[in-house]
């Protein structure tokens, strides 16, 4: 898939794509997951073209360390609050004055970390997260262990790993990930508060009712003025190719 580049505000290169040309109404920004990309979470998984009915301009952006971005191995280089300023520095450079934002899983940290920090959000859809993003800026590390992760990641093989780890290993290699860039990601992660009082868009938090890194997703919808919740089928996988998640995210978008 053809990409485009930019420069990260600490230098990095950053890939991003433009998914779908559109009218003059505010595009839509996509951030991707966790050893996602944005050609896994948004085109091969189908979610662009049902969003494309909106006849509206489309943005995608790698972040950094996944697809194709610089994937540093320094954990000094990650964290939630880099890849918000990276996506803010992207609709800047593209000169962008209002938007709408979509993030799942990782990219809905990065979303909401957005979305408190940059009046030009209009709209903002939070999908594949729950309490954890209130109580702790990030995933609730009873359901995911970071240092476990990272330990599971730079491992030589799959032995004495199981689990979620497990499970984050395989899709992480089935994706083609540079796995030491990812355990560094995963040395970054830490609590953080989120001013979810500074968020004025509207917002939309899409979560799987049997998703593990999405539980009480109601506290993060009423965390945020005037949020609304969709609870869909599926777990974090299978949620958002439920036909009940595109069909909240395009009306809440249309």
């Amino acid at each position: 898939m053809k990409f485009n580049t930019f420069q990260s505000p600490d230098g990095l290169t950053l890939a991003w794509y433009e998914l779908g040309e559109g009218d003059g109404l505010p595009p839509i920004v996509m951030q991707h997951g966790f050893s996602s990309a944005t050609e896994h979470e948004w085109v091969d998984c189908k979610i662009l073209d049902d969003v494309a009915v909106l006849g509206r301009r489309m943005i995608g952006i790698d972040a950094r360390g996944h697809g194709n971005s610089d994937k540093p191995h320094d954990p000094g280089q990650y964290g939630a609050e880099l890849m918000a300023r990276d996506l803010m520095a992207l609709v800047t450079h593209l000169g962008i004055d209002q938007y709408d934002l979509i993030g799942y899983s990782m990219g809905g940290t990065i979303a909401t970390l957005v979305a408190s920090l940059d009046l030009r959000v209009r709209r903002v859809a939070i999908g594949g997260v729950g309490h954890g993003l209130v109580n702790r800026g990030g995933l609730d590390p009873k359901v995911l262990d970071t240092e476990a992760l990272s330990v599971g990641l730079r491992s030589d093989s799959e032995d004495g790993l199981s689990g979620i780890v497990l499970e984050f290993r395989r899709a992480a290699i089935a994706r083609g990930n540079d796995l030491l860039a990812l355990a560094a990601h995963s040395e970054a992660a830490k609590a953080r508060e989120i001013d979810f009082d500074a968020i004025a868009a509207e917002a939309l938090i899409l979560a799987g009712e049997d998703d593990p890194l999405a539980v009480h997703p109601e506290i993060l919808a009423g965390a945020i003025s005037g949020g609304r919740l969709t609870v869909v089928p599926g777990d974090h996988h299978a949620s958002k190719r439920s036909p009940e998640f595109r069909r909240a995210l395009v009306e809440f978008l249309r």
